[in-house]
């Protein structure tokens, strides 16, 4: 079907190709509960089939509706993508709709369904694997999308939305080898994630340009949570030769390894130095505040949001991948080694 024949597509079409009344494909539409279970899974079917999507009277060029979709929502970092999402939906009178998908195809198959209800204009997509399937499934709805932080390279030709994750792992390992440290522990993140392995490359770069070398025992990998940044920084401590400085993919691994330190007898930064990676909220009122490389993040969300604005306007973009710059914010958690 072209997607002209697919906008074309009425109600009464699959109110006659369902066999039931117009009445009730709006209510399947509208998620009324007075539905049969099986007239309602045939009704969606021939919607999917047809990549219905209900305009609401609006053209074809302005958007009142954007989904954005994570993997979980379980994180300040989200709350920050959010933030950002919204502010600039918002100044555009669009309206958001946020999902948590828990990495399930059967969630994902339920957000699909709800999107092709609702007829959300774009969606914005948070460290998503987007596979053909998907992609195939938003191009059926003519659903422009954007990618953040993408999980690894997109599998469908949309725009993705990221920050200079290398650049913030240079920087960061460059301020602890200007201190005076020598060995420098590394919590890393995922590796199935882009941007953990930018931010542990460019740690290596800086490590590598001083004329060091990366001990292979003292990088350990995380899953961006506070649990494996204790874990993981029990460790780096209880090794023979312990790091004097320890490097955490992001905030909540390196507010971790605060209390791994603590618990170890030990202080930040007299004894261990700390730097984290995100800037979130929390970091500067941590004890000590944490050095960390800021992360754009509701920037980063903004931009998303007035990407795919600027798709379902049918606007051509300049590049397809964007990044925004990374800073070492620097706190009171480092501190050149004890001796020097």
């Amino acid at each position: 079907m072209t997607d002209t024949q697919a906008r074309g597509v009425t109600i009464a079409t699959i109110a006659a190709e369902a066999g039931v009344s117009v009445p009730t494909v709006s209510r399947v539409l509208n998620g009324r509960s007075d539905v049969a279970p099986h007239t309602r899974e045939r009704v969606e079917q021939l919607l999917r089939d047809h990549g219905y999507r209900r305009r609401g009277g609006r053209t074809s060029t302005t958007a009142r509706l954007i989904d954005l979709v994570f993997n979980d929502l379980d994180s300040p970092w989200a709350v920050e993508i959010i933030r950002g999402v919204e502010d600039a939906a918002h100044a555009e009178g669009v309206g958001t709709v946020v999902t948590a998908i828990h990495r399930r195809a059967s969630d994902t198959r339920s957000w699909l369904d709800n999107l092709a209800g609702r007829a959300s204009d774009g969606a914005i997509l948070v460290t998503n694997e987007v596979d053909p399937t998907l992609a195939a499934e938003l191009r059926r709805l003519h659903v422009p999308a954007v990618v953040i932080d993408p999980a690894g390279v997109p599998a469908m030709d949309v725009p993705t939305i990221g920050a200079t994750n290398w650049a913030g792992g240079l920087s960061a390992a460059e301020h602890l080898i200007g201190l005076g440290h020598r060995r420098i522990g590394v919590i890393a993140g995922i590796p199935a994630l882009l941007a953990s392995r930018a931010r542990l490359d460019g740690h290596r770069a800086a490590v590598e340009a001083a004329g060091l070398t990366v001990d292979p025992d003292l990088v350990l990998v995380g899953d961006f949570e506070h649990e494996s940044g204790f874990r993981l920084g029990a460790q780096l401590l209880a090794h023979p030769e312990p790091p004097t400085a320890i490097v955490a993919a992001n905030d909540q691994m390196a507010l971790g390894a605060y209390e791994a330190v603590r618990q170890r007898g030990l202080r930040v930064p007299e004894d261990v130095s700390v730097v984290g990676f995100d800037d979130l909220p929390g970091a500067r009122w941590s004890s000590p505040p944490l050095t960390t490389v800021h992360q754009p993040l509701s920037e980063m969300g903004a931009l998303a949001a007035r990407t795919v604005l600027r798709l379902v306007r049918g606007e051509e973009l300049e590049v397809p991948r964007l990044e925004l710059a990374t800073a070492l914010v620097v706190r009171e958690s480092t501190a050149p080694p004890r001796g020097r």
